[in-house]
């Protein structure tokens, strides 16, 4: 069959550039979304008088046995087939005569290849929405199931002040859930249609747009028929949201990591999601969550590439957009793998709770003790200062804070008294953080009842 463009040209195309050009490679896996596309155009042609119903039979006939060959591998990629759009039309004039090429009237590849990109990508987003609620849920279940388990809370890598493990587990849930919300933004952004925009200028023959929409379960039209054509900011934003819930899981992957090692000993990660060593019989290795961490690069390198490709392209439709599917595709692949895969690390964590507990330093209380003096009437500023100095005399003297005689702090401020020693356990310290989104058992727990409200839906 003759390339959907050639009758101008007196030349052959260059082997190279066919290849060069050629989309076919990548863009089969849009075939559903072009036959579902074609199918309601020619219900449209139809309707608009341009064909007749039993061409318009024939057409859906045809689309309906392409479809039935795809669906059972069936169908034939030839060497002249420059895209899906051009293969799928081979073959309905294969099958349906010459009504088949009569489809394309008033429909350009342009709006064709963005109608089916957005129906395409409209379907995946609804999985990875299921992922990440299932992800957000095994988060809440560990939650709940380790609420009374206690821990260091870092910032810098260093130990800063008591938290619960579930504050810090819960932590990632509200990112998650932050992803999801902009995901469901994201699809209003996709959910446009752009399917009777022509070229560029529009469709000349009554084609009814809304009709179109509403086959097609789109919640609006594009406004603009250059616009349409051109726009791939749907694409970026998903490939933006994209890349914002990957760093999510490498950073949730990096402190998994962290706290698996040896050193920490605070969790571990299943044999189910680790691998080993070649040489080293003894290591058992996070491989699952270095995955991810990695696969964070090559998410953001495909937003990275697209906004490159997108930048400084005259108006309408350029060849530079057919890069848009690739970087896509890749990003939806990593997204349907990396999700799962941190759902099923963390519903198989076994969490150490007493290794937790032991590895706390008194340190983590010394914001308590000057929160003690505040209580006593001291300025804040002059209360940090003070306990400063005693961290700085416990250090010397190898002392924990709680073992610190009562004469050497009040050699440090006459404020203190007796009752300084009861400022220094950790489930006070926690508990006394019980405003809303604190780290006391009330408000975490009343932060798992909220998260699971939202993983549910």
């Amino acid at each position: 069959m003759a390339t959907l463009w050639g009758g101008r040209f007196s030349g052959a195309t260059a082997g190279l550039m066919r290849t060069f050009n050629n989309s076919i490679r990548f863009d089969v896996r849009l075939w559903d979304a072009d036959i579902t596309g074609s199918e309601a155009y020619a219900q449209a042609l139809e309707r608009a008088n341009i064909i007749s119903s039993a061409e318009s039979a024939a057409l859906l006939n045809g689309l309906a046995k392409i479809r039935a060959e795809f669906n059972a591998d069936q169908f034939i990629i030839e060497a002249n087939d420059e895209d899906i759009h051009s293969a799928i039309e081979r073959r309905l004039g294969e099958l349906a005569g010459d009504a088949a090429g009569k489809l394309h009237t008033g429909r350009s590849r342009n709006d064709q290849v963005a109608t089916d990109t957005r129906l395409w990508l409209r379907e995946e987003i609804l999985p990875l929405k299921t992922h990440l609620r299932q992800l957000i849920a095994v988060i809440v279940n560990q939650a709940e199931t380790h609420i009374d388990a206690l821990m260091a809370g870092y910032t810098h890598l260093q130990q800063a002040q008591p938290i619960r493990f579930s504050h810090w587990l819960l932590s990632y849930g509200w990112a998650l859930e932050r992803d999801l919300t902009r995901l469901e933004q994201v699809y209003q952004q996709v959910n446009v249609l752009p399917l009777g925009s022509g070229a560029l200028s529009g469709n000349p023959l009554g084609i009814d747009r809304q009709f179109l929409a509403d086959e097609l379960g789109f919640s609006s039209l594009g406004q603009n028929s250059m616009d349409a054509v051109a726009d791939r900011d749907y694409i970026l934003d998903f490939l933006s949201w994209a890349a914002i819930v990957q760093s999510h899981l490498s950073s949730l992957s990096e402190d998994l990591i962290i706290y698996s090692s040896s050193e920490f000993g605070y969790l571990e990660i299943s044999d189910a999601y680790s691998t080993g060593s070649s040489l080293m019989p003894q290591k058992k290795n996070p491989d699952s969550l270095e995955l991810i961490r990695g696969k964070t690069g090559r998410v953001t390198g495909n937003l990275t590439a697209l906004l490159v490709s997108a930048k400084g392209i005259p108006s309408t439709y350029n060849k530079d957009l057919q890069e848009d599917k690739e970087p896509l595709f890749d990003t939806v692949d990593t997204l349907a793998m990396t999700l799962p895969i941190m759902t099923g690390v963390i519903e198989t964590l076994t969490i150490n709770q007493s290794r937790m507990y032991e590895a706390m330093s008194s340190h983590l209380l010394a914001t308590e003790l000057a929160d003690y003096l505040v209580e006593k009437g001291l300025p804040f500023r002059q209360a940090h200062d003070v306990i400063g100095k005693v961290v700085q005399m416990s250090l010397e003297t190898e002392q924990p804070l709680w073992s610190v005689p009562l004469s050497a702090y009040k050699s440090f401020s006459p404020l203190f008294d007796r009752d300084v020693h009861t400022w220094l356990d950790f489930e006070r310290a926690v508990e006394r953080r019980d405003s809303v989104g604190g780290t006391a058992k009330a408000a975490v727990l009343a932060q798992i009842e909220a998260l699971r409200k939202k993983a549910d839906g």
